[in-house]
């Protein structure tokens, strides 16, 4: 069976304006992850609404063409809650993707364990680089 999304969400002992970066994200900007053990990801920025959300399609197979039906949609969304901060992410398009069903399950399945990695690496790292302000 074959997802319609993975769902994520954490807490992360941070303020929602801890920190800030300058970067000119618009939709339609092109970006490139690259994990040692993956390769490369292609991506494409659908929304910016800083600070509360940020989207966008990524076409992770390797050599995969940038359309719709071979990229899912990533999408964050930041609340504060109190000095804290809660993330959810949701990856959504898998049953739109022009493969095979087992691929599309693999996929799904190889992002679902991705997410929770990633998610518990960056409350991780929150944790350890920002210190409450006083």
């Amino acid at each position: 069976m074959v997802p319609e999304r993975i769902e994520r969400e954490i807490l992360i002992e941070a303020p929602i304006d801890v920190d800030s970066v300058e970067i000119d994200l618009r939709p339609g900007g092109e970006a490139t992850f690259d994990w040692r053990e993956h390769g490369p990801a292609r991506a494409w920025v659908e929304r910016v609404e800083p600070p509360r959300n940020f989207a966008f399609r990524w076409v992770r197979a390797v050599g995969e063409e940038q359309r719709k039906d071979s990229s899912t949609l990533v999408e964050f969304t930041l609340a504060a809650e109190g000095d804290h901060t809660r993330l959810r992410v949701v990856e959504s398009g898998f049953p739109e993707l022009a493969w095979s069903e087992d691929k599309k399950a693999r996929y799904a399945a190889e992002n679902t364990q991705g997410w929770q990695l990633e998610l518990d690496e960056l409350r991780e790292y929150v944790s350890k680089h920002v210190r409450p302000t006083p």
